[in-house]
């Protein structure tokens, strides 16, 4: 099994009840004072909250997944993603609030829970088997509290101020026989990704906790942005070894791009002369090309209202090389029909549009994606969300996360060859 579980040896404690409600809590505040709203900023595609969400929603043996938030936005995305949100209270939002106090706050207010699973919002790679195999050493095996760790090969010293003229103390090694780090087993350190607690421990402050026991994950999945990892590095480890959902994407062989709102920015330029103009990036144009280098084929594709007109739009289609269906009354019948042609099946596409006709298309695509000022019903219905504009990068970037997700896809044989010695 790839992690491990240890607790103590007392094997008379009573299991909880039977059938106990079992509740994913994420703590979510509006304050953020190294990120401002950290919680939702998109992380590789998905809000950074969207990514535990998923995971939990994904978890069988939970019962409810909720958010605990006192702002406006947060809720909003929390919603999106498919959790339930609870507001708190000005009491429990302050700076100097601690999560112990919200989580007690939280079990008032739903009484039905019997076990609280805090999950960090800040922990993007957790997969939902780490939270059922910690939550199982609760309703399996009786423990009152598990925390999740990750094992580390450091060693540690003591702090000693340089004017005092005295030498640090070595806490966890011998410097006369100092051992390779594959004949040292480590030490284990919280990672941050979770806590699990059964009710009564919670009310009672975590007093009397009889049985505690830590969960092993691997050091590829203890992701902590809030503690040692910036952006574009938790990025890459994300899109590596994090969690994207229970229908893996297969290998894209059709792109089917919206024009205008996605290659373009939708608006259109009048010149002097009464002649149309849009704009279009060539690194958007690059991305076409670099995707038919890798055989994967690209159409653009715009609705009867597109706002670009026909002879521009085919300008575009000629400029990138691929295939323009222009004027579509109706996308999906015209996807359907065109993956009937080509004999593929929804997995094997990927979908980038932004208005209402997109989203029966965003849903069903193996792989979807928006620019970050689609209305809500796209974003909801894609699975990535761009941060670079319409016509300034956002085809590019979504074809750099299908080219991301394929190298992903066919490197599952290097990442069980990963050194997590030397990690």
């Amino acid at each position: 099994m790839e992690s491990r579980k240890k607790h103590s040896p007392d094997q008379d404690t009573p299991k909880v009840k039977q059938n106990p409600h079992k509740a994913a809590l994420i703590l979510a505040r509006g304050g953020s004072k190294g990120i401002p709203l950290k919680n939702i900023k998109v992380l590789a595609g998905v809000p950074l909250i969207g990514w535990v969400v998923r995971a939990a929603l994904d978890t069988e043996l939970l019962d409810s997944v909720w958010v605990s938030t006192d702002h406006d936005e947060i809720e909003r995305v929390a919603k999106l993603w498919g959790a339930q949100v609870i507001r708190r209270s000005p009491e429990v939002s302050k700076d100097s609030s601690s999560s112990l106090e919200t989580m007690q706050e939280f079990i008032k207010m739903r009484p039905e829970v019997d076990i609280v699973c805090h999950i960090q919002a800040t922990s993007p790679c957790l997969h939902p088997y780490h939270i059922k195999e910690a939550l199982q050493m609760i309703v399996d095996e009786g423990c009152d509290y598990v925390f999740s760790v990750v094992r580390r090969h450091q060693f540690r010293w003591s702090e000693v101020k340089r004017e005092e003229g005295k030498n640090p103390i070595p806490h966890n090694i011998n410097i006369a026989k100092r051992p390779r780090r594959q004949d040292w087993p480590g030490e284990l350190y919280e990672n941050g990704s979770f806590y699990f607690y059964k009710r009564e421990h919670l009310e009672n402050g975590l007093q009397q906790c009889e049985r505690m026991a830590y969960y092993e994950m691997l050091p590829e999945h203890s992701v902590d942005i809030d503690v040692d990892i910036d952006w574009p590095v938790a990025e890459e480890r994300v899109l590596r070894f994090g969690y994207f959902g229970r229908d893996q994407p297969g290998e894209v062989k059709l792109l089917l791009c919206s024009v205008s709102g996605c290659l373009t920015d939708g608006q259109i330029y009048i010149s002097v002369s009464g002649e149309e103009l849009v704009s279009t990036n060539t690194r958007d144009l690059g991305a076409i090309h670099m995707l038919q280098s890798e055989n994967i084929e690209v159409i653009l594709i715009s609705s009867s209202d597109d706002p670009v007109p026909k002879a521009l739009a085919e300008k575009l289609a000629r400029r990138a090389c691929c295939t323009l269906r222009h004027g579509v009354d109706h996308k999906l019948s015209e996807v359907e029909r065109l993956m009937k042609e080509k004999r593929l099946q929804w997995r094997d596409v990927a979908f980038l549009g932004t208005d209402k006709q997109d989203v029966e298309c965003l849903s069903n695509a193996g792989l979807s994606g928006v620019p970050p000022q689609a209305p809500a019903a796209a974003g909801i219905a894609a699975k990535y969300t761009c941060r670079s504009p319409a016509g300034h990068g956002a085809v590019r970037e979504f074809a750099d996360y299908i080219l991301l997700l394929k190298k992903k896809a066919t490197s599952r044989e290097d990442e069980e060859r990963i050194d997590r010695m030397n990690f």
